[in-house]
């Protein structure tokens, strides 16, 4: 999410008759739901873990009309027996850190009505169409494939033991879940790539991590993970899944969610973003909208602050109120990061619906970034939000235009840009706010919380050797 705060929502309207006009307000909305399991039992907190939950009075329904849960019952033994079996395995397939997250993002649902990795006719479908056809014959948005990938020799011995199940490992060969029903395929990278990027240019961070060193085919099927993903890291509890997530709104009466996206920290352009979205909707007839504070906790590239900084940030933001703390919900989005634009944009909006999001707060130049070989943006900044706005299998997230956030001079806080003064207003981009706190120098009052700013300029310092040597300063840009 860039500095710059521009962003939209596109909101349900139906016609009220007034005295003498017509005025446009939002549909009422159902309260959240999660729905009972049937099957395979109940998981954590009463919340089904069957392949097919279909969700009840829900703010939204997911993408299908069912949150597709992949985890294994512990209830019946099913969990036991899926790890025992899968330790039996003789073919497995090793995943990395950025496959597991991937593998996480499946369990949970988010990316329903997906039941596994890709297979071709899926991976085709959202190369191509940048959307997948359900079960019921309707298009589903899914506009990155997830995809696993196996290199030839990995091939030739799943294909001629005949297996059709195989077992998916972590780095330390301890079963994480079996794959089932599967397909091999070829991985055209290049195709893969100046499709989901619109370039081959060298330097593309994900490329780079999850791509370029990949095998040359790909492997699909329908997957059963043993148990709940954790990284053990201190913020497994700020990792809700969307029924989780489905289940706290339920418990909080929201009678709308609108969800904000980033991987950088909250300033105080961003809380306003967020504080009139909710004033707005509550303008509309709303009476309890709920904010989904939700930063990208996968896979970002080397420059951008890590997500156990980027955590202690946003709890200050809360803590000094700059977000209220009794309307906002703050959670971790699993997802690796592609930096792939008006692309990416339309994953990590789909992804909210399944979690019940109905309303999706959009940014300036949402997943971008600089072209990796030349000195230009690699996406234009406008083309995010109206992508979203045409979206096939988006129709129903709800999207609104702002104007503009920036530093308001005169008035010295963060504010909507106002062209009729445009001198007043300062444009601090991320670059200039990371230089900033590389160099212990502060923003102009307003611009972040306190807190915040020191968390942000505690990163950097652990960065740094200690005080008193010799620390090179790089210029802050006007």
């Amino acid at each position: 999410m860039a500095t710059q705060g521009a962003f939209a929502v596109r909101l349900p309207r139906v016609s009220r008759r007034g005295s003498d006009s017509t005025v446009a307000v939002p549909a009422a909305p159902a309260r959240v739901g999660v729905a009972v399991g049937r099957g395979s039992g109940r998981g954590r907190k009463g919340v089904a873990v069957s392949r097919g939950v279909r969700c009840r009075a829900s703010l939204i329904e997911p993408d299908g009309g069912r949150l597709v849960e992949l985890v294994a019952a512990e209830e019946g033994g099913r969990r036991e027996a899926l790890r025992r079996e899968a330790a039996a395995m003789r073919q497995r397939v090793r995943l990395g850190r950025v496959e597991t997250e991937w593998l996480h993002v499946l369990s949970e649902g988010w990316a329903s009505p997906l039941r596994g990795f890709m297979r071709e006719s899926e991976f085709l479908q959202a190369l191509h169409f940048n959307a997948i056809r359900g079960d019921d014959g309707g298009m589903v948005n899914m506009s990155v494939p997830i995809v696993l990938a196996v290199d030839d020799a990995q091939r030739r011995a799943i294909e001629a033991s005949g297996a059709r199940r195989v077992a998916l490992v972590d780095a330390a060969d301890r079963p994480l879940a079996v794959l089932s029903d599967i397909e091999i395929y070829k991985h055209n990278k290049e195709e893969r790539i100046a499709r989901t990027w619109g370039t081959t240019a060298p330097g593309l961070p994900y490329v780079d991590e999850a791509i370029t060193n990949a095998g040359d085919w790909l492997i699909g099927g329908d997957l059963e993970v043993i148990e709940p993903i954790k990284y053990n890291d201190g913020l497994d509890q700020y990792r809700l899944s969307p029924a989780q997530l489905r289940e706290e709104f339920a418990r909080r009466n929201a009678d709308a969610v609108f969800a904000f996206q980033l991987r950088n920290p909250v300033h105080n352009g961003h809380a306003l973003l967020m504080t009139d979205t909710r004033k707005r909707l509550l303008e509309m007839g709303y009476k309890n909208p709920v904010l989904l504070l939700h930063p990208l906790g996968g896979f970002t590239k080397a420059d951008d602050v890590p997500l156990s900084w980027r955590m202690k940030q946003h709890e200050k933001v809360l803590e000094e109120g700059v977000l209220n703390p009794e309307s906002t919900v703050v959670a971790i989005f699993p997802s690796p990061m592609h930096y792939a634009g008006p692309t990416e944009v339309q994953w990590h909006a789909k992804a909210r619906i399944n979690a019940g999001a109905n309303f999706y707060i959009v940014g300036r130049d949402p997943a971008g970034m600089g072209h990796p070989t030349e000195k230009r943006d690699l996406y234009d900044a406008d083309h995010g939000k109206k992508v979203l706005s045409m979206a096939p299998g988006l129709e129903r997230l709800n999207i609104l235009p702002f104007k503009v956030a920036a530093y308001d001079t005169k008035q010295k806080k963060m504010d909507f840009f106002d062209p009729s003064r445009k001198d007043d207003f300062l444009f601090i981009s991320g670059t200039k706010m990371r230089t900033l706190a590389k160099n212990r120098q502060s923003p102009p009052d307003g611009f972040m919380c306190p807190g915040g700013w020191k968390v942000l300029v505690e990163y950097y310092d652990s960065l740094t050797p200690s005080m008193g040597s010799s620390k090179l300063r790089e210029p802050v840009a006007a």
